[in-house]
């Protein structure tokens, strides 16, 4: 897990370098205001489709992007689009696919001796959050709230090693998955560097809509392990903190007039 989370960073601080110039000249000074956080998310995700034979979680990478903002005192609505996200399930049984009405491949030197290799549903979403969020003073969070989704490519994916090369044989079949998808989400986590930083997070997702048409009983499920980086936080907060220097640097140095006064007289 810590490899995976010093390669997702590693990712995100690239693509946040790249980003940052445009981001900004778009937000201008409300980027990461005191009442505004915008950052990108990325992370992993093991999703399941529920009323499947089979019971193995795939795992995904996600990344997209989030705003915090600020509703009151420490009460905050988080929302973004995770613009690369992937819901599904993998090793597909002989009844799923019978199911899903997906082609089962055989051997091309034996068409009697079906090709070894793993079936897999995948799905492409973007999805919106809409969580209300409450920050504790201790820099750790809890949130809650719907999730939106909206599917834009779907297919039964077939993978195999034949003769020492992967083969990847996809079957789309967005027809047969419903294109919206709305779920509740709940979620904790931990904002470093004194809350200045970046935020380590879980997540948990559960779709109230079928995901196959007329299908009743199947819903997406998915846990969510993510990696907030702020955009411009770390230069807002150094400002914050001089500022919250310079004050009281200046109201000592009054205090220190004021007694040398009174001593005076």
């Amino acid at each position: 897990m810590k490899k995976y989370i010093i390669i997702l960073g590693l990712l995100l601080i690239g693509f946040t370098s790249q980003s940052q110039v445009l981001i900004t000249l778009l937000l201008g000074d409300k980027l990461n205001s005191e009442n505004l956080e915008f950052g990108l998310e990325g992370g992993i995700n093991w999703t399941n489709i529920s009323g499947m034979e089979t019971k193995n979680f795939a795992r995904k990478w996600n990344l997209g992007f989030y705003f915090d903002i600020r509703l009151k005192n420490q009460w905050f609505l988080y929302t973004g689009v995770l613009v690369k996200s992937n819901m599904g399930v993998d090793k597909l049984t002989d009844n799923d696919l019978d199911f899903l009405q997906a082609t089962i491949y055989h051997d091309l030197n034996d068409n009697n001796q079906r090709a070894e290799g793993d079936y897999s549903q995948k799905m492409n979403y973007f999805l919106v959050p809409a969580l209300i969020k409450y920050k504790f003073k201790n820099h750790m969070y809890v949130e809650a709230g719907p999730q939106f989704g909206l599917m834009y490519k779907s297919w039964v994916e077939f993978e195999s090693d034949i003769d020492g090369r992967d083969a990847v044989i996809k079957e789309y079949n967005k027809e047969k998955i419903n294109k919206f998808d709305v779920g509740i989400m709940v979620g904790f986590g931990y904002t470093l560097f004194k809350g200045t930083g970046w935020t380590l997070g879980a997540k948990y997702y559960y779709g109230f809509v079928n995901v196959y048409k007329g299908v009743p009983g199947t819903k997406n499920s998915s846990i969510f392990l993510k990696l907030n980086i702020p955009i411009g936080a770390g230069e807002k907060a150094k400002q914050k903190a001089a500022e919250k220097a310079a004050k009281k640097k200046a109201r000592k140095e009054e205090k220190e007039n004021k007694t040398k006064k009174e001593n005076g007289k």
